[in-house]
């Protein structure tokens, strides 16, 4: 599950999770953004509908990417381990230029994917330059460390959260999406406790993280991602706590990004960025 190792001379691509919910219609600014880094109407998109159980999500996304001009879309579907074998569908994969996962429940992808040639494939492919985004349970597996099931709430309790193996594509940041709707800012701080070296990504709906190849963090869409760092932890209760308790966290860092805002997660430092007006 380790991320793979980008050659010298070689970028990887971005990594985009979105927090569900992205607008599809109006101003799809964020998929539309995707589609530009994927080549535009030169794109070609792999969408991999394999978190959701209804059979229109594949179809509903080829035709939503061809509304915003891609002309080479596909959906693959993985009903079973054996079909993450196939070598017609692992050359598919291997000639896209974008890799796009739908929203489901993200222990269907990590059931049927993990361990397999294709999450293989897709961590050697993004490492040479192509970009993968997943929305909702697509973007909470593109990291090693995945936030399985959890509860909501606004602080951090013992057993409030599961984690299980992600895709890997990175070790940097653990995800967690419809965040400020479904009141998960308690389980994300969690999920932190038990791993301090990851930062914590909370996506709103609509809202993206853009993570470039030099791991800055950029904001796209209308609401706001929560960026938790733990790194300057200074005490936690968790190794004391029972199940159901509160767990007392000092020294969290928390940032609330916007379009524009920045965050790089190499340095672990905050940017207003855009959000900066020069003086007239």
């Amino acid at each position: 599950m380790c991320p793979s190792k980008v050659a010298d001379g070689e970028e990887r691509g971005w990594i985009i999770p979105i927090g569900g919910a992205e607008e599809k219609e109006n101003d799809p600014r964020i998929l539309s953004r995707f589609v530009e880094l994927c080549g535009g109407e030169d794109a070609d998109i792999v969408v991999l509908p394999t978190a959701s159980r209804m059979l229109d999500t594949g179809p509903r996304y080829e035709q939503i990417f061809r509304e915003l001009g891609v002309s080479n879309v596909e959906s693959l579907e993985f009903d079973t381990r054996r079909d993450c074998e196939e070598k017609s569908r692992l050359e598919r994969i291997e000639r896209a230029s974008g890799i796009f996962f739908t929203g489901g429940n993200q222990l269907r992808i990590t059931t049927l994917l993990g361990g397999t040639s294709v999450a293989k494939l897709i961590r050697q492919r993004n490492a040479v330059g192509v970009h993968v985004a997943g929305t909702s349970a697509g973007a909470a597996i593109l990291s090693e460390h995945m936030i399985a099931f959890g509860e909501e709430g606004g602080s951090p309790r013992a057993g409030s959260v599961r984690l299980a193996p992600g895709l890997g594509l990175t070790n940097r940041f653990i995800i967690d999406q419809h965040f400020r709707q479904r009141d998960r800012l308690g389980r994300l701080a969690t999920a932190l406790a038990f791993n301090p070296f990851a930062i914590g990504i909370g996506l709103d709906e609509d809202t993206a993280a853009f993570i470039g190849p030099d791991n800055t963090l950029e904001v796209e869409g209308s609401g706001s991602v929560t960026v938790i760092d733990a790194v300057d932890l200074q005490f936690s209760s968790m190794d004391r706590a029972d199940e159901g308790d509160p767990v007392c966290l000092l020294g969290l860092g928390v940032h609330m990004l916007v379009h524009g805002a920045t965050f790089n997660l190499h340095t672990r430092r905050a940017a207003a960025g855009t959000l900066i007006s020069p003086k007239e």
